[in-house]
């Protein structure tokens, strides 16, 4: 089953969340102190991996301000008993296939199953199931001789009814099993039965993970195994990835003590560590030259106070570029949290267990690039196995490409200048991203931001423009000189315009850092942005073939990309897109400026003769060609084609 959305009430910062869609993956995503460990917190008390974790407690987790009034409401039968936490699933095609395999299709009258827990830690569900139907094909299906058969028709079509014919019937081995069945529907009802023989196992469990449950690097293990055997609540959240190490090992804590074999436990707990370690470097891009290693050894007196006596284990990092060993708890946080997380998890992951994963802002000491990784390996090691649910305030935890996977998560109360009594705030899921602070936004403006910056990195080949325009005539030309049977730009050149000609060194300068890519311009060509052009091949940025302008090849001094197309031409598209903000249609011979640009001589023209209303925008013209190309196509001057060709010619051979 699916998780489909839960719903927080009444719980810490939480009065009412609302209902949270969730999907695959689902980023709760808002700022420090928002609330949203505490919505998974709650999700977690529902069905927790450590049964311990999943009580709920009046005195700590309702609402502080308003505990009081709800004790002495439910005390005096005011209101029922608060429910903390409900959740909805959807069922899946092997679960009702196995329910309909026993109860028919027409069983199933609702593919959803929803669970809650309230304040008394009372776990309810609810589950619809046609009782009569599937009544029926239990006893149609059933290997009934006919006699048995006739008799059944007049009974009535419920379990008791059924079960009253049957007990008067020869007990044949299906009957036998008939009235087994029959005695547990008529305890729990079909929908109960249905529960805890089909879906009860099939029931996924939460396993919620925070900084809390890294590794520290060294443990007594004899501590450690009282406090396992005391009572599992007694466990410290770092025991848990801990022991998933060691069970992952196939070791049981006596064996670390007394092992049969010295070199056995050696091997185990190696098999173990590369694992994780092969697991860890698939990810972990910062550093590839690490390998864990973990070791059993008696306390010594200059061990640390709590590990003088009895065994130890103790993790290492070996660095094979350095060629020495350091303490697991040493090294970097992220580090620790990735590795802490892939040691429990991969346990889990043994034991086959439907299982929901929570992490609690993952990745939150790690470097960028590394977030980085760590969204990849949710994507291709979770995703498909495992439903996930992350909270995070970190743009570069927020996969750009996914922004329907984000909830945003916010208190108003927080937000506001004066204080608040909090009475009608609280944490909230939104599920309308304009109704969202803008504190509550920055992380998503932070991740799209990453990713338009992230979009010039995209392809080997990477042609720099300057701007929106000639990104647009540039792509419609090329479609035309296709369509002619001429050449065209190569598909491989990714065309990112940069925003002006100042800007164009500086993105030159951070796309050429880059491995592996080709990088060339074609921009504008004017006297003033000589020394520009000219010093991104003479500080060796790029070489003199890839830095093209438009007048290399109009064969003038200076030029922009209208310039290509021919005055006539172009002057007819400022016509056509401003026709109704014209005072009268421009003619080319009525541009009396000797400039040698078309845009500078338009710009003058205007300055004497202005629109009726706004104002002139080389970005407009561009558009209205690219988007009437097809009609405008056939009309492109000759010599207009040949020069954009004799560009696109000369960028093609930079391909290798």
């Amino acid at each position: 089953m699916q998780l489909k959305w839960f719903h927080v009430r009444d719980f810490q910062s939480v009065h009412d969340s609302g209902r949270v869609t969730v999907s695959e993956i689902t980023a709760l995503v808002g700022k420090n102190e928002a609330g949203k460990s505490t919505l998974l917190k709650a999700l977690y008390k529902l069905n927790p991996v450590v049964p311990a974790d999943g009580n709920f407690d009046v005195t700590t987790d309702y609402p502080r301000m308003d505990v009081e009034d709800y004790r002495h409401a439910v005390e005096s039968g005011k209101r029922k008993t608060a429910v903390p936490i409900q959740a909805c699933y959807s069922l899946d095609a092997e679960e009702i296939a196995a329910i309909s395999e026993m109860f028919g299709d027409e069983c199933v009258t609702n593919l959803e199953i929803s669970f809650s827990r309230d304040y008394d830690n009372k776990v309810t569900y609810s589950f619809a199931a046609d009782t009569a139907k599937g009544l029926e094909h239990l006893i149609r299906e059933a290997d009934l001789s006919d006699q048995i058969r006739e008799a059944l028709k007049g009974a009535e079509a419920t379990a008791d009814g059924l079960s009253a014919i049957l007990q008067a019937e020869e007990q044949t081995a299906e009957v036998t099993r008939l009235l087994s069945v029959l005695a547990e529907i008529t305890k729990l009802n079909l929908s109960g039965y249905i529960y805890s023989k089909i879906l009860k196992p099939r029931r996924p469990k939460f396993l919620y993970f925070d900084e809390y449950y890294q590794m520290t690097g060294h443990e007594n293990i004899e501590a450690l195994m009282q406090r396992e055997a005391a009572n599992p609540s007694q466990l410290k959240p770092s025991d848990h990835p801990l022991l998933g190490l060691i069970r992952l090992a196939r070791l049981k804590l006596p064996e670390l003590i007394n092992p049969a074999s010295t070199i056995e436990l050696k091997s185990k707990l190696e098999g173990a560590s590369n694992h994780l370690t092969r697991q860890v470097l698939k990810y972990w891009s910062q550093n590839r030259h690490l390998r864990m290693s973990f070791d059993v050894r008696p306390g010594r007196p200059g061990d640390p106070a709590d590990m003088r006596q009895g065994t130890n284990i103790w993790g290492g990092v070996y660095d094979t570029r350095h060629q020495v060993t350091t303490e697991l708890g040493s090294r970097s946080r992220g580090f620790v949290w990735f590795f802490s997380f892939l040691a429990w998890y991969s346990d889990v992951k043994r034991g086959a267990e439907p299982m929901i994963l929570l992490l609690d802002e993952p990745g939150l000491t790690l470097h960028a690039k590394a977030q980085h990784d760590l969204l990849r390996y949710f994507e291709t090691e979770l995703k498909g196995a495992h439903q996930l649910i992350y909270t995070t305030h970190s743009p570069f935890m927020i996969d750009p490409e996914h922004f329907e996977r984000v909830r945003i998560v916010q208190d108003k109360s927080i937000d506001a200048e004066l204080d608040s009594d909090g009475s009608t705030e609280g944490t909230q899921v939104l599920e309308d991203i304009f109704a969202a602070s803008a504190d509550s936004l920055f992380p998503l403006q932070g991740a799209l931001g990453y990713e338009l910056h992230q979009t010039l990195f995209v392809g080997p080949y990477t042609l720099v423009v300057e701007g929106a325009a000639d990104l647009l005539f540039l792509q419609a030309v090329s479609a035309i000189l296709q369509e002619d049977k001429r050449t065209g730009l190569d598909s491989r050149w990714t065309i990112t315009p940069v925003g002006g000609s100042a800007k164009v060194p500086t993105f030159v300068a951070l796309l050429g850092a880059q491995k592996n890519m080709t990088i060339a311009t074609l921009i504008d060509s004017q006297s003033t942005d000589q020394q520009k052009i000219e010093g991104l091949y003479r500080e060796k940025l790029l070489k003199k073939a890839n830095v093209l302008t438009f007048a290399d090849f109009t064969k003038t001094p200076e030029a922009d990309i209208e310039d290509m197309f021919g005055a006539d031409f172009y002057v007819g598209l400022v016509n056509a897109e401003f026709s109704s903000q014209l005072q009268s249609e421009i003619e080319v011979k009525t541009l009396k400026s000797k400039e040698p640009r078309i845009l500078q001589r338009l710009e003058k023209y205007f300055a004497e003769t202005p629109l009726k209303d706004g104002s002139f925008s080389h970005y407009r013209p561009a558009r209205f060609f690219s988007e009437n190309s097809k009609k405008l196509g056939p009309k492109v001057p000759k010599d207009a084609k040949d020069r954009f060709e004799a560009a696109f010619k000369t960028l093609n051979a930079l391909i290798k």
